[in-house]
């Protein structure tokens, strides 16, 4: 096997389970040395452990790799902070930031409080904005560096009861793109994937109908070291033009996704009234207006 980041140092933030537990482990089974962050939160972001993330250390270490614990939150600057030195206290450097840490508090839009808005936001876009920045001065320092951020479809395409999530998953989006305009000169890479996976943040989906247990046995194809490998190839040197994309993974399908661009325009000398947007505007576009749909209306078909 390759070792495809060999030498380099990696925080991956929620690595307690699921899709971070399987990168951190891909991470270092390809040579990385690995900061493991987990606060051992529930899904919808309540208590703490340590166990979730001190068991990803062990496996790690099984099987021959180096890595360390980090509990502190993505939410708190001073904790992203000292994740990053966690990385340099114990490693000397770091080269590759994974923000995967996530919670879910689903609720329909006109019924979602305050509380559920603020807390995943904090988790995932102000929480990826944190370590993000924390590393960015010892990247620029070294004129080198990787990111990797989590988005999601539920921003990108839509869905129900996930306001918040899709709103973060859509600024998490727009975050790296800017990390990748501001910082190509200085040699560091910023992209996104947007993965489909099992994990216990989607199994919570009920199965009171045939139709729902069918759909969740698909589900449970698409396992997270599928992610983890696209993860490590964006955070590698293989990967080194790479920057500023959206990637999608389903299964063993991997999707470049579009980032938005004009489709259609029209000019108008003298400018636009209402009337004359009426007029011509609405039935120009009509036809190439993007339809109100959910991710599973555009990945209508099973995992490949």
């Amino acid at each position: 096997m390759t070792r495809m980041v060999d030498g380099k140092v990696a925080l991956v933030t929620g690595a307690g389970g699921g899709i971070g537990r399987e990168i951190a482990i891909m991470l270092a089974a390809h040579g990385a040395r690995v900061v493991v962050n987990d606060v051992g939160a529930s899904v919808s972001g309540e208590g703490a452990d340590q166990g979730p993330g001190a068991e990803t250390v062990e496996a790690i270490r099984t099987a021959g790799g180096q890595a360390v614990l980090n509990t502190d939150s993505v939410t708190e600057r001073r904790g992203a902070e000292t994740m990053v030195q966690t990385a340099l206290d114990a490693f000397g450097r770091i080269d590759i930031v994974v923000n995967n840490a996530g919670i879910l508090r689903d609720r329909i839009f006109h019924r979602m409080t305050e509380d559920e808005w603020d807390s995943v936001i904090a988790v995932h876009l102000k929480g990826s904005f944190n370590v993000s920045r924390a590393a960015a001065n010892h990247f620029k320092e070294q004129g080198s560096g990787a990111y990797v951020h989590m988005t999601s479809t539920s921003g990108l395409i839509g869905n129900f009861g996930q306001a918040n999530y899709a709103a973060a998953k859509m600024g998490i989006a727009g975050l790296s793109r800017s990390i990748a305009l501001d910082m190509a000169r200085s040699g560091v890479r910023s992209n996104c994937i947007s993965p489909f996976a099992w994990s216990r943040m989607i199994g919570a989906i009920p199965t009171d109908t045939p139709e729902q247990a069918a759909r969740v046995e698909k589900l449970k194809q698409m396992t997270p070291d599928k992610i983890a490998a696209v993860a490590v190839y964006l955070a590698s040197d293989a990967a080194k033009d790479v920057t500023g994309q959206i990637f999608a993974v389903r299964n063993n399908e991997v999707f470049l996704m579009s980032q938005p661009r004009p489709i259609r325009g029209l000019h108008r000398d003298g400018g636009w009234t209402p009337e004359t947007l009426a007029e011509q505007v609405g039935p120009a576009f009509r036809s190439m207006l993007v339809p109100l749909e959910r991710t599973a209306d555009v990945f209508s078909w099973d995992p490949v």
